[in-house]
């Protein structure tokens, strides 16, 4: 790469990218974990609890997309100011995360509070289940605005390299979860169990915990005390920062959500068999997603250091050597999967045909996790770089011309069934995959590492 910048001043270590991905990779895990334990603790309760709690989970996570504005907008800055060794810089943009996230957690709240009844009848839940959701999803909405402020915290102390602290720290609030739950579900010592407002309650003693824990760490590593101020005065300059990154950023997790639902109910329409095949094949693939997002998070935060010193050369050497170790991990995982399919599907159904279509797809799979591999690890290191437009521009384009278009062309037009849907998500992953990385190699992503860097070195200039 012909040098376009200075070189980097500091000979301080940059944070090391394993180092980094193992705690992201790890917590990530715990919490889809807690989330099947929650699934089958609920199950104890009925199949009719089971339905209502995975309905109301969805609305929770179409919500916490918005917190995404700010908590990536948040790491990527922050990382950014630290690679300029402008510690002052990095602690305003933090603060300013606090009232950010605080104030979307309470909107959140409101809305599912007053707006319960109208969410669950737009998601089509049977009137008969409403008892059930109603009083849990409103909990939930709780829970969002406690959670709100412990993402934005997390994220804060990621791009700080503090990814074990908030590893142990997931530990210790799910530790707390699952102890309350059973207890305050089922009954204790001739007390009455709660049911799903027992586990809903529990989230939210444990998310209590979780804030005061992130609290210690910010003062005991970042030493910075929040106060009241932090948490609800918005500050313009800093929150500007950050959603033109993070706007961009949660904007492509909304449309891949869509694009997402338009294929499934696609699917929907192929039969009982195709959904619940893809049903149980999507639950796998969800475990291997995590090693791509691991990675491509970890890019995230070593590329924002280095674009924050200026060295642009060790950030494109952060990014191929990102590629290479998300490949060779992908590649023998999702292999791995795949001769194991059969076996990995059975724990989910004995259904002969659900087996025999599921492994075949963990064998698409391939082409699906290896594309998704170079999206996720270049798209992170363009956000990093401040180019956060492009990804998302070209990526609303693939996600409905490619994914959405090919799934219907290949699957319900030509009748490849769920077979055309997996080469249709291997198609736009690649597609992506390959716009990005020649944004990345050809230079796109430069001027846009230019301009951070003169931001990040005017803010820390004298007065």
């Amino acid at each position: 790469m012909q040098s376009v910048i200075p070189e980097p001043s500091s000979s301080l270590p940059r944070p090391r990218l394993l180092e980094i991905t193992w705690p992201i990779f790890s917590e990530h895990l715990l919490h889809m974990l807690v989330g099947v334990f929650g699934v089958w603790l609920v199950s104890r309760l009925s199949d009719e609890a089971a339905a209502a709690y995975g309905l109301s989970n969805q609305i929770m996570l179409t919500f916490m997309i918005t917190f995404r504005f700010v908590s990536v907008g948040a790491s990527v800055v922050v990382t950014q100011y630290l690679g300029a060794r402008d510690r002052a810089g990095a602690e305003q943009v933090a603060r300013a995360s606090l009232a950010a996230n605080v104030w979307l957690g309470l909107l959140s709240c409101a809305v599912i509070a007053i707006g319960a009844g109208p969410l669950l009848e737009l998601m089509r839940l049977p009137p008969s289940l409403f008892p059930i959701a109603q009083p849990y999803l409103m909990a939930v909405g709780v829970m969002l605005a406690i959670d709100a402020v412990n993402i934005t915290m997390g994220s804060v102390l990621r791009a700080h390299t503090y990814g074990r602290d908030t590893l142990r720290l997931m530990v210790v609030m799910y530790a707390v979860q699952l102890a309350l739950s059973l207890p305050l579900m089922f009954g204790v010592a001739g007390l009455p169990g709660l049911g799903m407002n027992g586990l809903a309650l529990a989230a939210i003693i444990a998310r209590v915990c979780s804030f005061f824990m992130h609290r210690q760490l910010w003062i005991a590593r970042l030493r910075v005390r929040p106060t009241l101020d932090d948490f609800w005065r918005i500050r313009p300059g800093p929150l500007r920062e950050m959603l033109h990154i993070g706007l961009p950023g949660a904007g492509e997790n909304v449309v891949y959500r869509i694009s997402f639902m338009m294929i499934l109910a696609m699917v929907a329409d192929m039969g009982k068999t195709a959904l619940t095949t893809h049903t149980y094949t999507m639950q796998i693939v969800h475990f291997l997603l995590l090693f791509a997002l691991a990675i491509g998070f970890g890019t995230e935060i070593v590329v924002g250091h280095c674009v924050g010193a200026g060295d642009l050369h060790g950030a494109d050497r952060q990014v191929r050597g990102g590629l290479v170790i998300g490949l060779g991990v992908c590649v023998t995982v999702v292999l791995g999967v795949a001769l194991l399919g059969p076996r990995l599907l059975g724990l989910f159904t004995t259904d002969p045909e659900v087996i025999a279509t599921g492994a075949g797809l963990l064998w698409l799979n391939l082409l699906v996790e290896t594309g998704r591999t170079i999206n996720l690890v270049v798209v992170n290191g363009l956000r990093a770089a401040g180019d956060a437009r492009f990804p998302v521009g070209f990526g609303v384009f693939s996600m409905f011309a490619v994914a959405v278009g090919l799934s219907w062309l290949l699957g319900v037009r030509l009748g490849w069934g769920l077979a055309g849907v997996w080469v249709a998500y291997a198609a736009d992953e690649w597609v992506r995959g390959l716009a990005m990385s020649a944004r990345w190699h050809l230079r796109g992503w430069v001027p846009h590492a230019r301009r951070t860097l003169r931001r990040v070195r005017l803010h820390g200039r004298p007065a």
